[in-house]
Formats: structure tokens, sequence, C-alpha cells
């Protein structure tokens, strides 16, 4: 794989070839250890985020009971699409802020950093106002059961008022990532996680000293814990002396400005699209499992999963590598950039193709995680295992190449890439091909969309010209 020569954007700066390494710079040293100490930090941090929605579900389905659960099912897909535009806008706030860092403009750094703070968490603040005003046309709109309503209704209005919260953590977590540091961010979380799991029961039950909320307490647990994350990093970013900090005047630069105004807009949108578009081919996909019936549906359920945890390692690589390529893109270091990228490649691809033999030599008891032993749901799972299990280990490679395509600041063609996977290729698939075949079309259809997007993303990574574009644009002023 090769990349667009320092020598064809010569106004670009190279940090690398004066002062000391700064913290956090990730332009210099050996590739692949980076990589490493950079992804395991944020793998750690999705797990637990995972673990923190299983074990909020818990509380809330034994403490509450089952018409609990389904209104915080309601209310969390509602949040999902509202929160998918705020990670887009973070992900292009860590590329603008990594491609700022890598030639060691701090300033550059700060000023887009206050610009995606400011605008996020304005954006959150009206959008949970009005959400307060509209919660009880949303959860109608989604046709929310009547025996759930009262309580999703209570969950939504605390969830939307408390919403600056979330986005404000995500966005800090985001520019630390853009400066090299993954650790605070993973601190942070180890911090949220564990509050809010043990304010859960808490303000639900109202032990001690706290009055009994309900779901109500739910929510307000996971605002507390959001913030509880926020000011920890917020007061070690100060402590430090981080480079992200903003004192004095700089505080003007929490005014979001018209030219990273706009490339926060212009290029969050497309990222955050690329989780909406998955996601709602997901609720697609869950759909048609359930057309085939009880045993099929819990078994895909099941099945789900594990192949969250499979997928884990993908998207924190393809993070990790996303943010050391905007450092090497602003520093002008862009032949360096196809060794992160092909490491990044060979670290993903390593470590998801183990964790995908552990799922299928060990399918039986991970399956009896979730279903009982003897249910007919457990075969059906066990069939699909082998079949779908590889399309997560060649999306990965689609996921690292994206991650570099989105620190150049390409993020339509992956945009995209992603529809027509998700939609002609593994939906059309299974209509295709369902006559024919019959439900054997559902697992069917995700190594087809897969190759199918592997091939599109590798040809476009090679010989389109997106990297030459970027690097003709130089380094954003």
């Amino acid at each position: 794989m090769s990349d667009i020569a320092p020598e064809q954007n010569p106004a670009a700066p190279r940090p690398s070839s004066h002062g000391a390494p700064m913290r956090g710079d990730l332009t210099q040293g050996p590739i692949l250890k980076t990589l490493l100490l950079f992804s395991i930090p944020t793998l750690i941090s999705n797990l637990l985020q995972t673990l923190n929605g299983t074990i909020n579900s818990i509380w809330v389905g034994k403490l509450i009971g089952e018409s609990a659960l389904a209104a915080t099912a309601n209310v969390n897909i509602i949040m999902f699409l509202m929160m998918a535009a705020v990670f887009g806008f973070g992900m292009a706030t860590t590329v603008r802020v990594g491609q700022a860092f890598g030639r060691r403009d701090i300033d550059a750094a700060r000023v887009t950093f206050g610009s995606g703070v400011g605008f996020c968490t304005a954006l959150s603040a009206i959008i949970g106002v009005a959400g307060w005003f509209l919660a009880d046309k949303l959860l109608h709109l989604m046709a929310t059961p009547e025996a759930s309503r009262i309580e999703a209704l209570d969950y939504l209005r605390v969830v939307f008022i408390t919403m600056p919260f979330g986005s404000l953590s995500i966005m800090l977590s985001m520019g630390l990532r853009g400066v090299g540091d993954a650790k605070l961010p993973l601190y942070a979380m180890i911090l949220t996680v564990a509050i809010d799991i043990a304010a859960n029961p808490f303000l639900i039950r109202g032990i001690g000293p706290f009055p009994p909320l309900g779901i109500t307490g739910s929510a307000l647990s996971t605002a507390l814990a959001n913030f509880a994350g926020g000011a920890l990093m917020l007061g070690w970013i100060y402590r430090r002396d981080l480079p992200l900090r903003l004192r004095g005047a700089e505080l003007s630069y929490l005014r979001p400005r018209g030219e990273e105004l706009r490339f926060i807009i212009a290029k969050g949108l497309p990222m955050g699209a690329q989780m909406l578009i998955v996601s709602s081919a997901g609720l697609v996909m869950v759909g048609l499992v359930n057309r085939e019936g009880v045993a099929t549906s819990a078994a895909y359920g099941a099945s789900m999963q594990l192949w969250n945890y499979l997928q884990m390692p993908a998207f924190a690589i393809a993070s990790a590598v996303s943010a050391m390529v905007a450092q090497n893109v602003g520093a002008g270091l862009h032949k360096r950039v196809s060794q992160i990228t092909w490491r990044g490649m060979v670290l993903n691809e390593g470590v998801t193709l183990v964790l995908a033999l552990v799922i299928l030599f060990a399918s039986r008891p991970l399956l009896h995680m979730f279903l009982l032993p003897g249910s007919p749901s457990v075969p059906i799972a066990e069939h699909m295992q082998p079949v779908v299990i590889w399309s997560y280990v060649l999306f990965g490679i689609m996921m690292i190449l994206t991650g570099t395509m989105r620190a150049y600041g390409a993020v339509i063609t992956p945009l995209v890439i992603m529809f027509l996977s998700m939609y002609p290729a593994r939906i059309g698939f299974y209509f295709a091909a369902y006559g024919l075949i019959g439900s054997e079309a559902l697992w069917w259809a995700y190594p087809f969309s897969a190759v199918l997007a592997v091939g599109m993303t590798v040809a476009v990574y090679l010989h389109g010209g997106w990297r030459k574009n970027a690097v003709r644009r130089g380094p954003p002023a």
C-alpha cells in the first residue's frame, strides 16, 4: 500500500524533525507498540460501557420489573439516534485536533476542541429542552406499549434534560484521543461505570438517605456518572496543564468558529450517518429473523451478544489508527501512514481471528450463557456461527482502511460503501436468495455483504483520489 510522499505537499510542516517529542506524540516511535498501547485503553472502555449497559438493564429488570425494562429499551433507541450525531461530531473533532497536534499547532488544536465542545454541548442542551416537551409524542410515534409508556416518559425526560453531561464526556474523550491520550478517557470510564452500577439500586429503591425514584433514579444515576467522568477529565486536564486546556482569552474558543464548525459538521454528519446505517440495517435484519419463529429469533439474539464482543477490537484499533494517522497527516509524514494502516490491519485481524476461533470452538458453552441447555435455539445458533462469524473478521479490514481515510477527511466514500454493503448487498441478497435457500439467506447475507464491502474499500483505498485531494488541500489552517 503506497501513500503520497511528503514532497507532494512541501508546505506541510514536519514536527518530527525538530524538538523533543511531546506527550501524546503519535508521529514517532515504534508503530505497532504505539498502536497496541493506544488501542488497549479504548478497547477496555468499550467493554466497560457494554458491561455497564448490561448490568443497568439487570438492575431495572430485577428491581422494577419487565415493563420498566421495556421502557428503557424504547428510550435507548431514541437516545442512540441522538448520540450518533454527537459521536460523529466527536470523531470529526478528533481528526482535526489530531492534525493540528501533529504539526505542533497547539493553539489550532484548542480552537477546534473548543468549537467541538461548545457546539455539541449547546446542541445537546437545545435537543434536551425540546425533547423534554416532545418526549410523549416521540414515544407515541414509536408505538410504545401503554404498559411501559408512563415509565418510558419519566425515563426519557430525565435522559433528555441531562443529555449535555453525556455529550461533554464524549467530546472530552474524543479530543483527548486526538492528542494521543487514551488513558484518561479510560480512567473516566472506570469511574463512570462504577458510579452508575453502584448508584442504580440506591436511587431506584431509595436506600439510605435517597428517596425511592424508580426508573427515574436509573436515568439520574447515568447522568451523575457521566457528570463525574467528565469532571474527572476536566480536572485532570487543568491540573496537569494538558494541551487541550483553555484559559483566559482561550475560553472564547468555546464559541464555535465558522471554519471549524463547517469542518465538524461536514465531516461529522457522514460519520454519524454510518452508525445510523449499520443500526437501521441491523433492525431490518432483526425483523427478517423474527419471521422465522421464536427459536431462530432467540438463537440470533444470543449470537449477537457474542458478535458484539467480536467486533470491539476492530472499533478500538480503527480508532487508534485514525488518531495516529491524523497526527501524521498534520505532520506531513504521509509515508508513515501506510505503515500505520498495515500494522493496524495485521493487529486487528490477528486479535479478531483468535476471538472468532474461540467463539467457534466454544460456541455451545458460550451460547448456554444465554440459552437453556436443550433449547431448540442452540443448534440453530451453532449452525449460523461458522457462516456469519467470518464476516466480522472481514469487516475489520474495512474499518481499519476507513479509519485511515477518515483521518484524511474522506468521509463520503466510506458512507456510500457502508450503505451499499448494508442495504443493496446484505438486505438485497436476502430477498434475492430466500426463494432458493430459505432462511439460510439470512446467514449467508453477512459474508456476501462483507466481501463486497472489503472489495470496494480496498479498491478505493488503493486507487481512489481521496488521498491526493486531501494532501493537495494541505493541513487545516
